[in-house]
């Protein structure tokens, strides 16, 4: 099961983020402003933010593997028309089309680890199931990046439909629906109307999937444009990054369980990215060569924090409100990742690139002291 729905989410990551490394392609050859080549990117999560209640609603109605199998059979057909298509606007509704699609891996993978694994071993079992977005991530890096430079942009975009493909086809041979309560046994309660420890949660995700999204789009250009590496490079670099951004998810969920709980860390991993990405700012203007290492570093610290959060929101929501409030949790964090390569490339055009690094410091700052330590422990 936890590996089933960890090789879905992957796909699905593969799909929803690949386009950003087409950025370069997009803006050097295709003779688009990096506004407009970071919307284009940024079209597959658009489709992921409007549809991820919906498919919550979904999951909570008709079960994980429902889900999971739709989705990802529309999410290789979407993909599929993608790479045939032609002309920008194509491109970006294709892609908008399979980010929605794919956003049920979202909804439905991670209830497929928290149904099968007992709490004192879930917040492990979800950093692994949450190593599944960097890694995708770090597979689009190391491979779109490439095949976009040499082949083209819709060349590229076969990369994340075979993965999707291949995921449909291991999650319809294996998962199966974990077991929940009868829901004739009684009317489970809106977890959102007793406190505010959801909102809080759904609050401080959103914050800090601002510098997370920021390294994720602009690294790669930052290393191609501003240190003049190539495309293979600087897209192995970056995969580098995000397969140790995937083990720092797995290390901190760990941690959580052996803490037992999952706020404190939340709020370690907050502090910690935004003394990174400020220092991150301050290395790219003096052109230290430590601004690579610190990239790297930035990369695995803004990804730690979103297996913690999910674990947590699904915990409290419970098996009837699970789907719902996770697709809240990701709508709210798309919906914000979807504003960061747009507005962040405007940014990076007036002020440059250590600037935008810089002020991305300043979300996790605000977010440390909202993170909901004492009512976690109150509510357990």
């Amino acid at each position: 099961m936890l590996g089933a729905s960890t090789l879905a989410q992957a796909a699905a990551a593969v799909m929803m983020h690949g386009p950003a490394f087409l950025i370069p392609v997009l803006h050097q050859r295709e003779g688009l402003s990096l506004a407009r080549a970071g919307l284009v990117a940024a079209s597959p999560t658009i489709g992921v933010m409007l549809t991820l209640v919906l498919w919550g609603a979904i999951t909570d109605r008709r079960g994980e593997r429902f889900v999971l199998v739709a989705g990802l059979a529309a999410t290789v057909v979407a993909g599929v028309v993608a790479a045939l298509s032609e002309g920008l606007v194509a491109l970006s509704v294709t892609l908008f089309l399979a980010g929605a699609a794919a956003a049920s891996a979202n909804a439905a993978s991670g209830r497929v680890v928290v149904g099968w694994f007992p709490p004192e071993r879930r917040g492990l079992a979800m950093g692994v199931r949450q190593m599944a977005q960097p890694v995708g991530v770090g597979v689009a890096a190391v491979s779109v990046a490439v095949v976009a430079d040499r082949h083209g942009v819709h060349a590229a975009l076969w990369v994340p439909t075979i993965a999707c493909a291949l995921a449909l086809v291991v999650v319809a041979a294996v998962v199966i629906d974990p077991p929940r309560p009868d829901p004739r046994s009684g009317v489970a309660p809106n977890p959102y109307r007793s406190n505010r420890y959801l909102a809080r949660i759904h609050g401080v995700s959103v914050l800090l999937v601002v510098p997370q999204f920021l390294v994720w789009t602009f690294a790669l250009v930052w290393l191609v444009q501003d240190r003049d590496w190539s495309p293979a490079a600087a897209g192995s670099v970056v995969a580098g990054a995000q397969v140790a951004g995937a083990f720092g998810r797995i290390a901190v969920g760990h941690l959580s369980d052996v803490v037992g709980g999952r706020m404190p860390p939340l709020r370690w991993v907050a502090l910690a990215a935004a003394a990174t990405m400020a220092a991150l700012g301050l290395a790219a203007e003096l052109d230290w060569a430590v601004a690579v290492a610190l990239m790297v570093a930035a990369t695995v610290l803004t990804v730690a924090d979103n297996g913690l959060a999910f674990t947590a929101v699904a915990e409290r929501a419970g098996p009837f409100w699970s789907g719902r409030a996770l697709g809240v949790q990701n709508t709210a964090q798309f919906l914000t990742a979807s504003a960061v390569p747009p507005l962040a490339g405007l940014a990076v055009a007036h002020y440059g690139y250590a600037a935008a690094f810089a002020l991305g410091a300043l979300f996790p700052v605000i977010a440390a002291p909202l993170v909901p330590v004492h009512q976690e422990r109150e509510l357990s």
